[in-house]
C-alpha cells in the first residue's frame, strides 16, 4: 500500500499493530458543491468511523467536509491531526481542533484514540 503521508502511514502501522480491520482510501462518496465530486476517506474502520488524517487543513478541505457533513449527516468523520493546535492559516485564532470543536466533529492528536476503534458500530443498533 502507498500512503500519500507519513501520518497516514503511521496510521495504518498503529491499525495493524492492534489487528483493526480497516481500508485504505477506498470509499468513494459522492458531494455536490457547484458540480458533482467525490471524497475519498484515508481510512474506514471496521465499525464504520471514517478517519481522516491531516498535517495541514487547508481551507478547501474545511469547505469540502463542511459539504459532505451536510450532504451525509449519516457519515460520522473524525479527524487525527498532526497538530491540532496548529492554526488555520497565519494570523488566525482558530486552531484545527477548534475548528473541529466548533464544526462537530470528533478529532485525535498524531493516532487514532483505543476509544474510537472499539466503538461498536452504529448500525449494530438498529
Amino acid at each position: 500500500m502507498r500512503f500519500r503521508s507519513g501520518l497516514e502511514k503511521r496510521t495504518a502501522k498503529y491499525l495493524r499493530k492492534l489487528k483493526v480491520k480497516f481500508t485504505y482510501e477506498k470509499l468513494k462518496i459522492k458531494w455536490q458543491d457547484l458540480r458533482y465530486k467525490t471524497y475519498t476517506p484515508d481510512f474506514v474502520l471496521e465499525n464504520g468511523i471514517i478517519i481522516e488524517t491531516k498535517g495541514r487543513f487547508i481551507s478547501s478541505d474545511r469547505t469540502k467536509h463542511l459539504m459532505v457533513k451536510q450532504q451525509h449527516p449519516e457519515l460520522d468523520i473524525r479527524f487525527v491531526f498532526s497538530n491540532p493546535k496548529a492554526k488555520l492559516y497565519k494570523g488566525s485564532k482558530t486552531t484545527y481542533g477548534k475548528w473541529c470543536e466548533k464544526n462537530g466533529f470528533l478529532y485525535a492528536k498524531e493516532t487514532i484514540p483505543i476509544e474510537w476503534i472499539k466503538e461498536k458500530r452504529w448500525f449494530d443498533n438498529v
